[in-house]
């Protein structure tokens, strides 16, 4: 039976039970992080701990969206729908917008009204009774 590795922080049991255990790293890894961002060298560690490298830790430390996030084109249809829509803002057709009425509903309604005008379209919000539609 190999001995247990220390418990990290010195928790033997935390509150479900489970003991915090430090997983094995790269010690140069993590110490060069922390040089080349000027990072705290526990948080160097960490990094490398969670598998981040000096060649993916510019995009952990500084991430944007964009570089996250699926192309919108994957999705079923999608191009059809925007295109769609695009002939009805240069038509000027009313582009209905179906909401929902809770907080994210109603805001993604709001947002989706504000683009669509300033893209000269018309709109209509429609958001259900909560009572009567569920």
């Amino acid at each position: 039976m190999t001995p247990l590795a220390p418990a990290f922080l010195g928790v033997e049991k935390s509150l479900r039970g489970n003991r915090w255990e430090l997983p094995e790293i790269d010690d140069r890894t993590g110490l060069a992080l922390a040089q080349r961002y000027g990072l705290p060298e526990i948080v160097g560690r960490l990094m490398a701990a969670r598998g981040i490298d000096v060649d993916n830790a510019e995009d952990f430390l500084n991430p944007v969206l964009k570089h996250h996030l699926p192309d919108p084109s994957h999705l079923n249809d999608m191009n059809v729908a925007a295109e769609r829509l695009a002939a009805a803002v240069q038509g000027g057709e009313v582009i209905g917008i179906f909401g929902d009425y809770d907080v994210d509903g109603a805001t993604s309604s709001a947002l989706l009204q504000r683009f669509f005008n300033a893209a000269g379209a018309r709109t209509e919000i429609y958001i259900p009774d909560r009572m009567r539609e569920g």
